[in-house]
């Protein structure tokens, strides 16, 4: 059973906010004793997803929090928001596939990057996505 001890609600809704949600998620990686390697990964998955938070779901926001799971510590980020949800995932998870003028790498590197990746969306409902990095 995992057990969140620190959380933080961080608005995602311009840039800024992008930058903000990638410090926070860097401090609690930090405070979780990752590894300097999967700190940036952990660090760089949140960019891509909260730049998608902003970008295709029209803003929305970020729970980023430190979990135990009773041997080990981690860091878990969620990203929610309203937007038109993804219509075909299995589109979406697709390397090189993009909606827009990016590399479509964001969700499938996003979900490498990560020990735990989870998504729930549905068009017209907007898009949860919640992973997790484990200290090793």
């Amino acid at each position: 059973m995992t057990q969140e001890q620190e959380e933080q609600r961080l608005q995602i809704a311009d840039d800024k906010d992008v930058v903000r949600v990638r410090q926070a998620v860097r401090v609690m990686a930090i405070a979780a004793k990752l590894p300097l390697v999967d700190q940036t990964k952990l660090v760089t998955a949140a960019s891509e997803l909260a730049r998608n938070t902003l970008i295709h779901g029209g803003g929305g926001h970020a729970v980023v929090g430190q979990v135990h799971n009773g041997r080990r510590a981690g860091v878990r980020a969620e990203f929610v928001d309203a937007g038109p949800g993804i219509a075909d995932l299995g589109l979406a998870f697709t390397d090189g596939y993009t909606t827009g003028s990016g590399l479509g790498l964001g969700l499938s590197g996003s979900r490498r990057l990560v020990d735990e990746f989870d998504i729930v969306t549905a068009a017209g409902e907007g898009t949860r996505i919640t992973v997790t990095k484990w200290a090793r």
